[in-house]
C-alpha cells in the first residue's frame, strides 16, 4: 500500500478501534483494539499493513509483548516466516528467564523472555498493539539487546504520539511503524 490507498486502509482500521472512555481510571481514554481484532477484514488489514514495510528485511523473530502484543506478532510472525518470541510480565515463563525492569506511572515492572529464545545476531522486530510512554518497547529492546539480539524497529497498530513513547524510541535510533495515532491521550 502506498499514498492515498494506504491513509484510507489506516483510517478503516482505526475506525474499527472502540474508544472506552474513564477506563481504567476517570480521565483516560482507553483504546481498545479487540473490536479491530474481532471484524476479520479488518484485522487482515492491519496485519498486512504492519507486515509491509518488514517485507524482506530478514526478521528472524518477533518479540511480542504481552498480552494483546501477542495476537498481533503471532500473525505478523506467520506472514514473514519468522519465530514468535513472547516477552512476558515477571513470573509468566517456566524456564531460565532474563528480565529487565521498567517505571509506570507508580511503581516498576518487569518484561522477561526465556534466556534461550534470542541468539546473538538474531534480527528482531518489537511488536505490540499500542505504544504509550513507551515504557515496555523500551524495557523489551533494552532486554533484546541485553542477548545479542538486534533490533530492527518497534511495530504496533496505535500510536499516542503525546505521551511520547514512539519519540523515545525513535531518540534510540530504533525505527518505529504504526498504522495509526490518536493525539490527545
Amino acid at each position: 500500500m502506498t499514498g492515498v490507498d494506504e491513509t484510507v486502509a489506516h483510517a478503516a482500521i482505526k475506525a474499527l478501534i472502540r474508544t472506552i472512555p474513564d477506563y481504567p481510571k476517570p480521565g483516560i481514554l482507553f483504546r481498545d483494539v479487540t473490536t479491530l481484532l474481532s471484524d476479520g477484514p479488518g484485522f487482515r488489514a492491519a496485519i498486512d499493513a504492519l507486515v509491509e514495510p518488514h517485507r524482506g528485511a530478514r526478521i528472524a523473530k518477533i518479540a511480542a509483548i504481552e498480552a494483546r502484543g501477542f495476537i498481533v506478532g503471532g500473525a505478523m510472525a506467520d506472514r514473514l516466516g519468522a519465530g514468535f518470541v513472547p516477552l512476558r510480565k515477571r513470573g509468566k515463563l517456566p524456564h531460565t528467564v532474563v528480565g529487565v525492569d521498567y517505571e509506570l506511572e507508580y511503581g516498576v515492572d518487569r518484561v522477561e523472555v526465556h534466556a534461550d529464545a534470542i541468539e546473538a545476531g538474531d534480527r528482531i522486530l518489537v511488536v505490540d498493539d499500542l505504544i504509550a510512554t513507551g515504557g515496555t518497547a523500551l524495557a523489551a529492546i533494552a532486554l533484546i539487546e541485553q542477548l545479542g539480539g538486534v533490533v530492527c524497529g518497534v511495530a504496533a497498530i496505535i500510536d499516542l504520539p503525546d505521551l511520547g513513547g514512539s519519540d523515545r524510541i525513535r531518540a534510540l535510533g530504533h525505527e518505529v511503524h504504526a498504522l495509526c495515532a490518536f493525539a490527545g491521550d
